[in-house]
């Protein structure tokens, strides 16, 4: 048994974060408590413009907005065939709303509708004055006008909510699927063109089950010392992008991976430098593009923390010692 911190075995401590269990197994861990609060106004944001989009949240998340933003930001995307072919109504948005969303879509003539999402906490002897400072941070935003949707939850309500996505989806039959996710981490410089060239091209068409998230991350926030890996750009920002597909039949596991490899060839193709979170590689060799300049680091804490590199080997980033040294496995 080991322990490890910031500052006590610290190699460890960081490899292990975003280290796909190559490093060790976490048998405990110390998590601090604080106060909860009590509510949450909770919204969300549609914009047809994914200039104002991405600017607004990198304003969201950003040293200037930070005393008066939002507790929590995310971002979404939401193709416009699905509005189309898709769900009448979602946990969060009715019917009327998808309709009205549907219209903005058609006038727009935009390949995509963006929502910004954002939360504040707040307890009930604060309710007045959490509604002043909604109202002030909507009038710094650039949000199509009239397409605020608003609810107020408990703020246990509003950790449920992905439990409450997940009862909606069992009821309809289509939770217990194929999941071919695809997580990237997009260079700030190129989300541009990555929307163009994946929503507004390889995509436009398209209507695959499931959600596409996407919204930036300041980078300081992700220490050069773990091992997960960032875009080695140099720059503040960088974009999440998730496509959190539902395959609702075998023919449809083929087509999303399919659609998830054209994804990953059109970064590679137009130099987008994109790292994906999560990653499969099927050889060493891919893992040392993953990893790239930290390849080295990689492999040597490999060596000091597992040598018989018994954790973690059906991803293949490294051979098990048996397999190095020439013994046949079974």
């Amino acid at each position: 048994m080991v322990t490890c911190s910031r500052d006590k075995n610290s190699d460890l401590f960081f490899a292990a974060l975003g280290g796909l269990g190559q490093f060790g197994v976490i048998t405990r861990a110390r998590i601090r408590l604080e106060p909860a609060p009590k509510r949450v106004r909770w919204v969300r944001l549609a914009y047809s413009d994914i200039a104002m989009f991405t600017k607004d949240q990198e304003f969201l998340i950003s040293n200037q907005a930070s005393e008066a933003g939002f507790n929590y930001v995310e971002g979404q995307v939401q193709l416009n065939r699905s509005f189309i072919e898709g769900p009448k109504s979602t946990p969060f948005f009715s019917t009327t709303d998808l309709s009205r969303l549907a219209g903005l879509a058609l006038r727009t003539d935009s390949a995509a509708i963006y929502y910004i999402e954002g939360a504040m906490y707040y307890n009930e002897d604060a309710t007045i004055s959490v509604d002043q400072k909604m109202e002030a941070l909507l009038d710094q935003l650039n949000f199509e006008p009239g397409f605020v949707f608003a609810k107020d939850a408990t703020y246990v309500q509003f950790l449920d909510r992905v439990r409450e996505e997940e009862s909606a989806l069992r009821s309809a039959g289509v939770w217990e699927v194929p999941h071919p996710w695809l997580n990237l981490f997009i260079p700030r410089s190129r989300i541009l063109d990555f929307d163009a060239g994946v929503f507004k091209g390889l995509l436009r068409d398209a209507n695959p089950a499931g959600i596409i998230l996407m919204y930036p991350m300041n980078k300081d926030r992700w220490d050069d010392r773990m091992t997960a890996m960032t875009p080695t750009a140099d720059e503040d920002v960088f974009y999440a992008v998730s496509l959190l597909w539902s395959a609702l039949s075998a023919d449809d596991v083929e087509q999303l991976e399919r659609a998830n490899k054209s994804v990953l060839d059109l970064c590679a193709k137009t130099g987008m430098e994109c790292k994906q979170y999560l990653p499969h590689h099927t050889s060493q060799e891919g893992w040392q593009q993953h990893f790239g300049a930290k390849w080295g680091k990689v492999a040597e804490l490999k060596a000091k923390y597992d040598p018989q590199t018994i954790l973690s080997r059906g991803h293949k980033i490294f051979p098990s010692r048996a397999a190095a040294d020439g013994v046949a496995t079974a």
